[in-house]
């Protein structure tokens, strides 16, 4: 039964308010929830270390927990990023503390302070959403914050955000996290080169229609490229859904032994002419990754370390000194496996982090049988396209 014109745009302004659905996996969101937890924790604990627990200065100002859920939450957004965190809130406290004690009246002096610390980071580009709950508690923080005076700028504010960016920093670097995000890219002018983003899409559309929007887009422009590329990757993979990994895979690909040395594993990879390639062990399982990159920056063992290798090589036992792959360079990278029977499709998400060069491939026994490398990927597909043109002609 159609509502009628009226119940209809009622229904549809109802359901505007359904939460859209969270795509977050639940270890990131438990993530997200330690880093909190432990941001925090080392920022209070910051405050009492450095200026005491008996001082007038607050251990937490209550702007702080609105940082964090960005910061450990939602580290991609450019409000949440460095210069969002550290500007925005020292700029809201000079204008808090500026409008305290200019404006007589505590509403008239808040209401200005928000608006004001909002044009300022606009043109700073520091925008900060929690900043503007700092120029209101140096508004209406009462007393104990109006006798701090200009001092709130530098301790609690300045402080406490410095410690919780502290923080961000080394919990998202070593739970293997990006951030920060977007920024100056150094590599920009080398990605032009490579082609269009997707479909004919260049950096320089998305920056002209990010341009014409009317309201702000809680996205870095490099975000969005990246997932305009691994979309475009998505809706290829499903286009030929019936390629299978084998059917792609190169067969020719020698892998690193685990218990080769730096040299010889330099020597594979020139020899092979690519940047990774996997590691196995003695029953050529899968057990990791070794890069050139890494080698070229690893030291080669010395010449006594090669000498009692070569005496000890005969009953197949590693000297402690000897530099092999598996305990120096290799990179604990199981995840990047598929099964030879598996869909192209999977390697989408596998391709789509930005340092995978080559994805194993196993066979039925889990044993190497393969590598695809986006090259293999790209001429996978184009000979299936060619197939029915030949069969045709």
């Amino acid at each position: 039964m159609a509502y009628p014109e009226p119940q209809a745009g009622i229904k549809r302004w109802l359901l505007s308010f359904v939460p859209s659905q969270v795509a977050v996996r639940w270890p990131e969101r438990l993530r997200a929830c330690l880093g909190a937890l432990l941001g925090i924790a080392l920022t209070g604990g910051s405050t009492v270390f450095l200026l005491g627990s008996t001082t007038a200065i607050p251990m937490l100002v209550a702007p702080m927990g609105a940082s964090t859920v960005l910061l450990f939450a939602a580290p991609a957004s450019p409000l949440a990023q460095p210069w969002s965190i550290i500007g925005g809130n020292i700029v809201a406290a000079v204008v808090g503390v500026a409008c305290a004690q200019w404006i007589a009246s505590p509403l008239d002096a808040a209401a200005l302070a928000v608006s004001l610390a909002i044009g300022v980071m606009l043109v700073l580009r520091c925008l900060h959403p929690p900043s503007g709950a700092v120029a209101l508690t140096a508004v209406l923080g009462g007393p104990s914050i109006h006798a701090m005076g200009y001092g709130f700028v530098l301790a609690p504010v300045a402080l406490q955000s410095f410690a919780l960016l502290g923080a961000a920093l080394i919990y998202h670097a070593a739970t293997g996290h990006r951030y920060p995000h977007g920024g100056v890219q150094l590599a920009e002018p080398a990605a032009s080169d490579a082609g269009p983003v997707a479909a004919g899409i260049t950096h320089a559309d998305v920056e002209a229609v990010l341009r014409r929007r009317t309201e702000w887009l809680d996205i870095d422009p490099a975000d969005l490229e990246a997932l305009l590329r691994e979309t475009e990757w998505q809706a290829y993979a499903r286009t030929f859904s019936e390629l299978s990994c084998g059917d792609i895979m190169s067969r020719r690909i020698r892998a690193v032994p685990a218990t080769a040395t730096l040299d010889a594993a330099r020597r594979l990879l020139s020899e092979q002419g690519v940047g990774v390639l996997p590691v196995i062990d003695v029953g050529r399982r899968v057990i990791g990754s070794v890069a050139l990159e890494d080698l070229r920056h690893a030291r080669t063992e010395g010449w006594a370390a090669r000498l009692i290798g070569a005496m000890l090589r005969p009953w197949q036992e590693t000297a402690a000194g000897i530099a092999t792959v598996d305990r120096t360079v290799m990179r604990d990278d199981q995840s990047g496996t598929v099964d030879a029977n598996a869909s192209i499709a999977e390697l989408v998400p596998l391709f789509a982090q930005s340092e995978r060069q080559c994805v194993a491939v196993l066979d039925a026994n889990r044993q190497l049988a393969g590598i695809i490398t986006q090259a293999d990927l790209i001429a996978g597909m184009y000979r299936y396209t060619r197939a029915p043109q030949r069969a045709a002609a």
